[in-house]
């Protein structure tokens, strides 16, 4: 009897759920090869339940691979790890779960499943990364502090990699600010890297969370850290790079931004400066000069999905953060439809002469747009 038709047989977890992190677990079988078999195999289920022949049609997958696959129900205990994670208070989120990132399911190579000390938020879809050295200077650190501070304070969650450095210095300035901030880990969420790092991890928790797409208890692996610059970039709507050396891997994240479609930002530095290099080369290259958070916001294009916030407006792009009472009073009395600036201002219950002034600023800001001479539209 073949043992692998039942290596999912667990009344405590759910069959498919063990089977996807079983697959994730399978060393060499990373978000490319397992979107490939996900292409020929109609689930994790099935991928663990085929013969090595059927396997190795598979683009990528060889015989050492095939022979891992084949015997992964035998030599990897899954259960035992999500055992760990209930005891622990871990969530396991996959690509199906509701509470998995939009933005991160929309990259080429998402990770299968999430491990998440903390809490996700609807509202942290409007999020933006600041990463850069680790070995940062007073000027970095200031910098960092400042954008990640204004930032969360204008609503953005601030997202990183908890390293040395730059990292920290962001999500302590979101957390000084009152704001949510998220770390993605290179090593399990059980094990947290740098170990110096562990009262600021449960900082993090405290205001948002720490997430990792390894096993709960998995070692800080050298080749996890760019894997896990990805998922940084992946789920936020830009990144902005303060301070990098020209091999930072800072550098990495600003490259897996590009290729997801997401904006990138880079501080500007001392022209005698090592860690300014990688900014400099950044900027030459196309990346967008930073120097306030006005900049960041208004650079920031509209949302593909509207997005709540936690006093219960409603994004529909990052600039209306910027907003003042009066300004918001306007943009929402105009929709997706034409609507003339008489009815906005009877909505509104402003002046008109307040509400030409005040459309003068929503279009500045790329939020509204005349489309006549008497009639605006929401962008």
């Amino acid at each position: 009897m073949d043992d692998r038709q039942n290596c999912s047989k667990d009344e405590a977890f759910d069959p498919a759920l063990i089977a996807t992190v079983r697959l994730a677990m399978v060393p060499g079988v990373g978000p490319a090869t397992r979107r490939a078999l996900l292409e020929v195999f109609a689930s994790a289920e099935e991928i663990l339940a085929a013969p090595p022949s059927r396997l190795r049609e598979v683009p990528g997958v060889g015989a050492t691979l095939a022979r891992r696959i084949v015997t992964a129900c035998d030599e990897i205990d899954v259960e035992t790890q999500l055992a760990l994670c209930r005891r622990s208070g871990v969530m396991l989120l996959t690509e199906q779960s509701s509470q998995y990132p939009r933005l991160l399911r929309e990259i080429p190579d998402p990770p299968a499943i999430l491990f998440v000390r903390g809490n996700l938020l609807p509202a942290d879809a409007l999020s933006v990364a600041i990463v850069g050295t680790r070995h940062c200077s007073h000027y970095g650190r200031q910098t960092a502090e400042r954008l990640a501070a204004g930032l969360a304070r204008a609503g953005l969650t601030i997202v990183s990699g908890l390293a040395r450095g730059i990292d920290a210095v962001a999500h302590q300035g979101a957390m000084k600010a009152g704001g949510r901030t998220l770390a993605i880990l290179g090593s399990g969420v059980l094990n947290i890297y740098p170990p110096e790092h562990v009262p600021l991890a449960d900082q993090v928790i405290g205001a948002g969370a720490v997430i990792s797409e390894n096993p709960p208890t998995s070692e800080p692996m050298t080749g996890s850290f760019p894997q896990r610059n990805r998922v940084i970039t992946g789920m936020t709507l830009g990144v902005i790079v303060v301070e990098a050396g020209e091999r930072s891997g800072a550098l990495i994240s600003a490259r897996h931004a590009m290729e997801q479609g997401r904006e990138v930002f880079a501080v500007p530095g001392r022209v005698d400066s090592r860690t300014s290099r990688g900014c400099h080369r950044l900027i030459r290259d196309g990346a967008k000069l930073v120097e306030t958070v006005e900049d960041v916001l208004e650079e920031l294009g509209p949302l593909v999905e509207a997005t709540p916030q936690a006093d219960g407006r409603v994004i529909h792009h990052p600039a209306e953060l910027q907003l003042n009472d009066q300004e918001r009073l306007v943009l929402e009395a105009i929709d997706t439809e034409p609507i003339s600036i008489d009815a906005v201002a009877i909505t509104s219950g402003l002046p008109i002469q307040r509400v030409l002034a005040t459309l003068s600023v929503l279009e500045m800001r790329h939020l509204v747009r005349r489309v006549s001479g008497n009639l605006v539209i929401r962008k």
